[in-house]
């Protein structure tokens, strides 16, 4: 079966007659008659009584009128979807995220809500490795990724950078500098995870303080700070921000501005940027833009 046979029969249906439905498809009457013969066949079904000088349908055709034309709207609506998704109105991105992007995420759907309602983002949470994993494999089609510049395999659109929170003794002389001093940092003992951890972050930190001072290891970000809070040797570390800043006494935080990581949209690489996948990075970078 073929959607032209229904598209002709539905014709015959409507016209009651195969001279006008002719006309109507613009095509001769013999391929109309042809095409319902062959879909009379295929069916094993009488779709019209043709006793009498007047097409009329049999009680079978009139059964099946409406899911012919039920079966036309439901291509026409294919096409259309797919069309949709050529100019990047429609379709669906699998984005890999993470909790710490939540609120330009956000913002960033709202605006492909308001511009193209038909575009949907599904949000996969997972670590950035598989993250960046499953953009290789094309389990995602995107993924928001931290810190790291290139990637084997993977293409990275530059987004924005946010900049690195240290958190220090409140107590000492450094908390009272806004921002302060790297240089006078790098010689205060440094909570820094094992570059297995985080291989881009790490990189990006001891790049900054070549004369770092090793501190006690990093484990948790609240645990290494109660850490901090309980230690009397001072010491301290630096992280990027995933949400509110933990209420931890006796710790100070301050920004500092002139180091950041930068967050970037991963995307296959060998492969052309799909129309949905390039509506989603406008509007990630036009949230960029607005804090």
């Amino acid at each position: 079966m073929e959607l032209r046979q229904l598209e002709y029969f539905v014709a015959v249906a409507e016209e009651l007659g195969f001279g006008r439905a002719a006309e109507r498809l613009h095509t001769v009457q013999a391929s109309v008659s042809r095409q319902i013969a062959r879909l009379e066949r295929e069916l094993g079904l009488r779709l019209f009584d043709r006793s009498t000088r007047h097409i009329r349908l049999t009680s079978a055709g009139e059964r099946l009128l409406p899911e012919a034309r039920a079966a036309l709207a439901a291509a026409a609506r294919v096409g259309e979807t797919a069309d949709g998704i050529t100019s990047g109105t429609q379709g669906l991105v699998r984005l890999g995220t993470t909790r710490a992007f939540a609120d330009r995420v956000y913002r960033a759907l709202d605006t492909l809500a308001s511009h193209r309602p038909g575009l949907r983002v599904r949000l996969e949470r997972a670590p950035q490795e598989a993250r960046l994993s499953a953009v290789r494999s094309g389990t995602f089609d995107a993924a928001l990724v931290r810190t790291v510049r290139r990637v084997e395999g993977v293409i990275l659109h530059p987004l924005w950078a946010d900049p690195l929170i240290a958190a220090l003794p409140a107590s000492h002389a450094l908390a009272e500098d806004e921002p302060p001093s790297l240089d006078r940092l790098a010689g205060l003992p440094l909570r820094l995870a094992p570059r297995t951890a985080n291989p881009a972050f790490h990189d990006l930190v001891t790049a900054a303080l070549p004369r770092w001072t090793p501190g006690p290891p990093f484990t948790t970000l609240q645990d290494t700070l109660s850490g901090m809070a309980a230690d009397p040797e001072p010491s301290w570390t630096l992280f990027y921000p995933v949400g509110p800043l933990p209420p931890i006494a006796r710790v100070a935080f301050r920004t500092l501005p002139d180091l950041a990581v930068p967050v970037s949209l991963a995307v296959p690489a060998g492969r052309p940027l799909v129309p949905p996948v390039q509506a989603l990075l406008d509007a990630l970078t036009v949230t960029a833009t607005r804090r």
